[in-house]
């Protein structure tokens, strides 16, 4: 049986070129001010036992942004939650406070789906 390729860096391994930039090194994410942020609020329950969360995902900022604004954004509700791939999962439905909240912080595209 064949081994699996686990090179995931585009088939470079090593260089010795002192202007080698990797490409995964850079880091292209450009983040937009708090007002052009297009954000969308939705309910889930899937995958989760029946328990509902509210999911805030579009985010264009770095990712101990969006966690520091999980966190702000769980004191606000008194709630639980996590912070991943740019998205803000808060336990419960709390689509109202959070919308309220992010038109409070200038986050004027959000919408709740």
């Amino acid at each position: 049986m064949a081994k699996k390729n686990n090179n995931t860096s585009g088939g470079i391994v090593y260089s010795t070129s002192s202007d080698f930039k990797n490409d995964e090194d850079e880091d292209n994410s450009v983040a937009l001010p708090n007002d052009q942020q297009p954000l969308k609020i939705i309910l889930d329950k899937k995958h989760r036992g029946g328990k509902v969360v509210t999911i805030i995902y579009g985010f264009q900022m770095a990712d101990d942004e969006v966690e520091n604004l999980a966190k702000q954004l769980k004191t606000f509700c008194g709630s639980g939650g996590s912070a991943k791939d740019n998205e803000i999962i808060i336990q419960g439905d709390h689509r109202d406070k959070v919308l309220q909240w992010l038109i409070k912080k200038n986050y004027k595209k959000t919408k709740k789906v």
